[in-house]
């Protein structure tokens, strides 16, 4: 496994990280996931991450207990807020009361002291960016979170957001949490270089199209034998991204993989890591097999000349990184 940095701070998180939507607290059982996440450390993976919306908790406490065997300074442990956690008005959003809430019943959930890295999961256009912020740099003051970042922001969510950090002096903002795979590259325009120029590191989410990119599904009659599809909003991830286009360029894409000894899914990672304001990419396991042949894509290295061949075969001008 390799490590890079978290945007400009001096935090280190490896290439590959493990993710829970869906997975922990939801179809995979206690313990799989037990022993997935515990593989995935073994195999060098010290990033983990949730939300305290997934599963409504359940994912929290079902990383929460697995990480609990380790030493708490060896892993990188990163949750979020902004989604309902409960039916009143106020059990959700980005106001500095749900914030400081939501931030207890976490920590609570998790386990754990303090959170790594808390992400605004989503905007909340309710609430002013202003309280916002200067709650998440409380969090930081008072020691329960260590580094902030936001996650599905548009180009301008970001602008406005780094602009009131940086006038007011708050703690910066490290990481941004958006959609990348070879079928969706669309941050490289503009939301990497803006993000860049403040020094907010991208972890990347759905980096395998939700399977499709790892050869698991390429029609529905796959995903209805798979046990995600006996959750609604696994089931409707993975047909968004069952279109033909996409099932037929994956076929190619993994035949292309062989030829330099990848999976395809260890090349579609590779792919997102080639960027180097990528810091991680985020993976999803229901079994510890699936950790062993993703981590193998950390550290692997492709010419421009190669990549390019990779995105003309997705429909792509090859970009420039």
């Amino acid at each position: 496994m390799e490590y890079r940095r978290l945007g400009a701070s001096g935090l280190k998180v490896s290439e590959i990280s493990l993710g829970s939507w869906l997975t922990y607290g939801g179809y995979v059982g206690k313990e799989a996931a037990r022993q997935t996440i515990l593989k995935a450390y073994e195999s060098g993976v010290n990033f983990f991450d949730t939300a305290n919306v997934y599963m409504r908790g359940e994912a929290e406490r079902a990383v929460g207990e697995a990480l609990s065997q380790l030493p708490r300074s060896t892993y990188v442990l990163a949750t979020k807020v902004r989604g309902p956690m409960g039916d009143l008005p106020n059990q959700q959003g980005l106001s500095r009361k749900h914030i400081m809430e939501a931030c207890d019943a976490s920590l609570k959930r998790l386990g754990t002291e303090y959170i790594d890295l808390y992400y605004c999961h989503y905007p909340d256009a309710d609430t002013p960016k202003e309280e916002t912020y200067r709650a998440m740099d409380d969090l930081v003051r008072q020691g329960k979170v260590l580094y902030v970042g936001f996650s599905n922001m548009s180009a301008s969510d970001i602008a406005q957001a780094v602009g009131i950090v940086e006038r007011q002096g708050l703690h910066p903002v490290v990481a941004n949490q958006p959609l990348y795979n070879m079928f969706a590259p669309g941050i490289e325009d503009e939301i990497i270089p803006l993000c860049d120029r403040h020094g907010i590191g991208q972890v990347v989410y759905s980096p395998l199209a939700q399977g499709v990119l790892a050869g698991r599904f390429e029609s529905v009659t796959d995903l209805s034998g798979s046990a995600r599809a006996a959750d609604a909003s696994g089931g409707e991830a993975v047909r968004s991204w069952l279109k033909e286009e996409y099932v037929v360029r994956a076929r190619l894409l993994q035949e292309m993989a062989s030829d330099f000894g990848l999976s395809l899914s260890q090349l579609a990672l590779a792919w997102t890591l080639r960027h180097p304001q990528v810091a991680s990419a985020i993976v999803g396991a229901s079994r510890p097999e699936q950790i062993e042949e993703n981590v193998r894509a950390s550290g692997v290295r492709l010419a421009g000349a190669q990549w390019a061949e990779f995105e003309s075969a997705v429909g792509r001008t090859p970009a420039s990184v």
